[in-house]
Parts: C-alpha cells; structure tokens; sequence
C-alpha cells in the first residue's frame, strides 16, 4: 500500500507553503488534497501517525495502510515474533496488531496439556475427554515413559501405562503373587487368575466347576474321589462329602463308612448315630449278636 493521498515533488513554479508561507521554489514539496506544503510543515500538520510507533509518518518514508490505519514500512512486522510481514501475509488482532500467519496459527491453537505450547496442524497429539497432548508430552505418571498412542489407564488428574497401573492397583494372584489385569476368580476373599486356581492333582482350572479344598490344596471331584477320599469300608467307593448322595461319615477304628453304609452284617438295619457291636471285625446292632 502506498500514500496515494498526496504527492511528493520538487517545486519549479513560484508557490509558498500553505502553512509556512515559505517559498517552494526549487524545494521539495507535498501535495495534498490541492495543497502545496514544504516538508517539514507535512509531518507536522499532515502526515498520518503510525499506529505501531506513535510517531508521524513523514514525507520520506515508506507508508503501509489497512483498514484506516497506518505504519512505517519499517513498523510493520509481527506483534509476536518481530518478522517483518511487508508483501507477506498478515491478521489484524486485538489492540490493532498485526500477526503472522504462523503466529496467528500457533496462538489460536489448543494448548498441550503437558508442555503448555500450542498443538499446531501435522502435530502428532492424544486426545482424552477434552483435554490434548503432543503425543510424547502424553507421558506415565509413574514411571515418565511416554504412553503416546499406547493403552493406559486414568485415575484422577493422572495417567498410567498398563505396566505401572498392574503394579500400582491391580490386584495380587494369592498363589503366583503377581497382578490380575484382566478376569480372574476370588475364592475365600482371595483373588487368583484363573489358571492359578487349578487341581494340584491333574492341574485342569476350576474356575466355575465343584471343586474341594484339602489343607490349601485344590482338587477336582474326580481328583478327589481317586486321590484323597477316603474308602468306605462297606461298599468300597470313595466318601465325597458334599458331592452327592450322603454327607455324613461314620469313624470308627480308623476306617470310615458312608453314613447308608454303616449297618448291620444280619439284618442290614442302618447304624448311624445308633448302638452298634463290633464282633470279628464286623458290625452289628445290638440284637443281632444274640442270634448268632
């Protein structure tokens, strides 16, 4: 943009100053809106005020003017970084200064959570509820690494890497001691992963099938009949308590019946929690001895 309201020229013709009243003769001289000034009396009286400076925009120097407002050339640069924006791109903002596109650009920005600088076009970022990241400001706040585009986990203000996060909050298996990320059982307030909580004998998971415990061991029903049941020592077949068919066991000289099984050698009359004799090695109810 140039003056474009007035005229610069050295003076041929006999005419004094409008102002001065000095003569123009053979001086340089300005010529605006019909008037004949010298130099000096045009910066005084008629030159336009940079808007950037304060100070008069005279006949000599360079004027830039947008939107009725005016600079030296030398006036127009970047309110932010200084750069000089004659013949570059430019955006009036508050206050009336003027901006480089770059700085327009970072300054209209979203700022990184992180770092506090503008996130700008073809920046890498991550963004969660809201708020944004450069993608290696986004970071563990435990262990500092950067998650990135990573999975994690958020608690609070704070952000975890699924490795510190198992070893912050997850729970702990009760038998491997290591952290249960994902699934995992509990049994007596305890938390296991499932395959941890396994038969000691055949060592299949239990998670979800009958199962007994045997001073902290584990065992399958068909485990358990097999290895740890004791024999009744009338029909041969091993005492599962609690899995089906007679839940009380009958003691007695270190062997063990099924409750239905402890009864009479003669008469088959059931004993359990009755008078019993014991007569060569086999039971007996209380009459039947008499018969014999």
């Amino acid at each position: 943009a140039g003056p474009g309201s007035y005229t610069v020229g050295t003076m041929s013709e006999r005419f004094d100053c409008h102002y001065c009243r000095d003569a123009l003769q053979g001086k340089k001289y300005v010529q605006k809106e019909g008037r004949h000034c010298c130099v000096k009396c045009f910066d005084k009286f008629c030159a336009n005020t940079c808007i950037e400076c304060k100070k008069p925009i005279g006949a000599d120097s360079k004027e830039l003017h947008f939107k009725n407002r005016y600079w030296h050339d030398s006036c127009f640069k970047c309110f932010k970084c200084y750069t000089s924006l004659v013949n570059e791109p430019f955006m009036l903002r508050e206050n009336n200064k003027v901006w480089c596109s770059n700085c327009t650009a970072a300054e209209d920005a979203p700022r990184c959570k992180g770092c506090f600088k503008p996130i700008i076009a073809g920046d890498q970022n991550v963004e969660y509820k809201k708020m944004v990241w450069h993608k290696d400001c986004f970071t563990c706040s435990q262990c500092k690494q950067v998650i990135g585009s990573g999975s994690f986990f958020p608690k609070g203000d704070d952000f975890y890497c699924v490795s510190c996060h198992e070893h912050k909050f997850a729970k702990t298996c009760a038998k491997c001691k290591n952290p249960i990320t994902s699934g995992g059982l509990t049994y007596q307030e305890q938390p296991w992963h499932s395959e941890c909580f396994i038969c000691s004998n055949c060592k299949k998971q239990l998670g979800g099938k009958r199962f007994t415990a045997v001073e902290d061991q584990f065992y399958c029903v068909e485990c358990y009949k097999e290895c740890v049941a004791k024999k009744c020592a009338g029909c041969k077949n091993p005492i599962t308590a609690g899995f089906g068919r007679g839940t009380s066991v009958v003691n007695y000289e270190d062997e063990s019946w099924h409750d239905y099984c402890f009864k009479c050698t003669k008469c088959a009359r059931g004993l359990a929690n009755k008078r019993f004799v014991c007569h060569n090695g086999k039971i007996y109810c209380a009459e039947c001895p008499k018969r014999l």
